[in-house]
């Protein structure tokens, strides 16, 4: 009878203790569990490539007196190499000198809100940290779209192709935003309100002239803060029934620096395997640097008044 009664108690026991296991949480504990409520998301990508992209416009240009013959033309973005040296249209890699402490390319957090009926009602709010990238872009330039009927899933161009840009190198430092989906009571879709560790660089940058057949090459651009080596950003990114709006309000002047500026074709004792040296020296086969300082941009803010910054406005057509 003690061993049926101690059999009893053991068996009350772990059956209390597997219930107690399978009940459901509710949203406070759950909350309590996690440290908050809402979803988190690490997006744990180191490269991205793309072989190569293009954007077709589907009815060309109709000013004939531009040379338009209203045949649909596309933008190509195509690697800029063969053989060993192909590369592919555009790679986006993580900055591996300005990672976030989680390593992530990016990392969410991702809410929803009542909101209030004054700013518009409920919305999603994103919040997004970003590692600084390295990003390579291959050569970009424009040909005949394969498809004038507009109808291919796979549409390519080649006809007419001409060359516009050999290719460019971006290297950004780690970045914050923050989306509104649904209401926006932050003033715009997407707010980018963060400072850019090591500020922006843009490096072998080429602009093709097919007619004359030369080159305005630019070794590296440099942007960052007047006075210092990190750059500010703030910027407000919404669409309206006019297209897409970027409101730049930084009131922070900016310096840029333009290192190897080449006219004609790129120097040959300059390669993307070679380091362009420090600031102010002069590489072999340039004309020199250009540097800016304290530059700062204004807009209309009313129409009887101006602020620092600048508004872009983008459209279809």
């Amino acid at each position: 009878m003690k061993k049926f009664t101690k059999l009893a108690l053991v068996s009350s026991l772990a059956i209390s203790a597997n219930a107690m296991a399978m009940q459901a949480m509710d949203d406070a504990s759950l909350g309590a569990t996690t440290g908050q409520d809402g979803i988190n998301i690490g997006i744990g990508i180191s490269k991205i490539e793309i072989e190569k992209l293009l954007i077709h416009d589907n009815d060309g240009l109709t000013a004939t007196a531009l040379g338009g013959t209203s045949t649909a033309g596309a933008i190509v973005i195509k690697g800029n190499g063969t053989g060993a040296t192909a590369t592919n249209g555009i790679v986006i890699a993580a900055n591996m000198a300005s990672l976030l402490p989680s390593h992530n390319l990016a990392d969410l957090q991702i809410d929803t809100d009542a909101g209030t009926t004054a700013a518009g009602g409920a919305f999603i709010n994103i919040a997004a940290q970003v590692s600084g990238l390295d990003i390579s872009i291959g050569e970009i330039g424009v040909a005949k779209s394969g498809d004038a009927a507009a109808t291919g899933i796979r549409r390519g161009a080649s006809d007419n192709y001409n060359k516009i840009i050999t290719g460019l190198n971006i290297k950004t430092g780690v970045m914050t935003a923050n989306v509104q989906l649904g209401a926006s009571p932050q003033g715009a879709m997407i707010n980018l309100s963060t400072t850019m560790q090591g500020g922006l660089t843009i490096s072998d940058l080429g602009i093709h002239d097919s007619a004359g057949g030369g080159d305005i090459w630019l070794g590296k651009i440099q942007v960052a803060d007047a006075n210092g080596t990190d750059l500010s950003i703030s910027n407000k990114i919404k669409v309206t029934p006019n297209g897409l709006v970027i409101l730049n309000d930084s009131p922070n002047a900016t310096d840029i620096y333009v290192q190897a500026i080449a006219l004609g074709s790129k120097p040959a004792s300059v390669t993307t395997a070679t380091p362009l040296g420090a600031r102010g020296t002069a590489t072999a086969g340039t004309i020199g640097d250009v540097e800016v300082q304290g530059l700062q941009t204004y807009y209309m803010n009313s129409p009887t008044s101006m602020a620092k910054g600048s508004v872009i406005t983008i459209s279809g057509r």
